[in-house]
């Protein structure tokens, strides 16, 4: 197997250790507090996608932090003009827009607008 093959297997695991900590009517609540999970179909594959992603409020958006953004490739979907997804913020799910955005120093953050 190929370090990228391991990596992207443990990378599974863990987030599916982390969106059931999320979702967790015990824990979900302590956790949310920095880490929610994101749903959105995938550009190009049209595939439902959940991922868990940490996250903090600046005013009244959202914003993600893309931690070594070019290995990976989910944030792609929200370039240029964006593209929708959904959030959980305190339980539920909530529509937004999403639009991915990397400065000078190659910081990949997207950022969350919640619909009204």
């Amino acid at each position: 197997m190929q370090i990228s093959g391991v990596f992207q297997s443990v990378a599974r695991g863990v987030n599916r250790g982390a969106t059931a900590l999320i979702t967790s009517p015990r824990w979900g609540r302590f956790v949310g507090l920095g880490l929610t999970t994101i749903t959105y179909a995938g550009r190009r594959s049209g595939r439902t996608v959940t991922l868990p992603v940490g996250y903090r409020r600046k005013g009244s958006d959202i914003v993600i932090g893309v931690a070594m953004p070019d290995g990976k490739k989910w944030w792609r979907n929200f370039t240029g003009e964006g593209g929708p997804l959904s959030i959980l913020l305190a339980g539920s799910e909530r529509p937004a827009h999403a639009v991915a955005t990397r400065d000078s120093r190659g910081r990949v953050t997207v950022t969350v607008r919640l619909d009204a």
